[in-house]
């Protein structure tokens, strides 16, 4: 009897475990719903970052080609900028050369109007010593011709005179 007492439970412990039980399938079915009830909440929260996840991707890679389009631009117009600023100190330098040229040649019209303006003046000087040497070979020719009409008139007069001396 010992034997049998021991493997049988008294009818109150039988129903204290029982109800212990039920309660137990009771907390245990609670929970079962509160985790499928977590489950569904997951499942959705994992399909929201499955969605935003493929959204973000999509952002990124638009991102990532506007970037690249934006970077694109900024190398070309970078390029195009060098090209002006190569062309602008190529057409400085071709001024600059122009400018040279000119001063050379205003320094040269400038030596060649004063070398005009001695040419000038020396003509004027030998005009002027061809007006005087004209004036005084006139007057060296008047004078010439004055001293022959008297002495062609002394001679004259004198031819005259000496036949009535005859």
């Amino acid at each position: 009897m010992v034997l049998q007492d021991e493997n049988f439970v008294s009818k109150e412990e039988f129903q204290a475990v029982e109800k212990k039980l039920v309660e137990e399938k009771a907390a245990h079915a609670k929970t079962k719903v509160l985790l499928a009830k977590e489950e569904e909440k997951l499942q959705f929260a994992l399909g929201e970052v499955e969605v935003l996840s493929k959204q973000l991707e999509q952002e990124k890679l638009a991102f990532e080609k506007a970037l690249s389009s934006v970077k694109s631009r900024a190398l070309q117009e970078s390029s195009k900028k060098d090209q002006l600023i190569t062309k602008c100190n190529e057409i400085e330098s071709h001024i600059i050369k122009q400018e040279d040229i000119l001063n050379g040649k205003e320094n040269e019209i400038k030596e060649l109007q004063q070398v005009i303006s001695q040419q000038k003046q020396i003509f004027r000087n030998h005009m002027s010593d061809y007006r005087i040497q004209k004036q005084q070979e006139n007057y060296m020719a008047q004078v010439l011709d004055q001293k022959h009409k008297k002495a062609s008139g002394t001679l004259q007069a004198r031819s005259h005179q000496r036949p009535r001396e005859k």
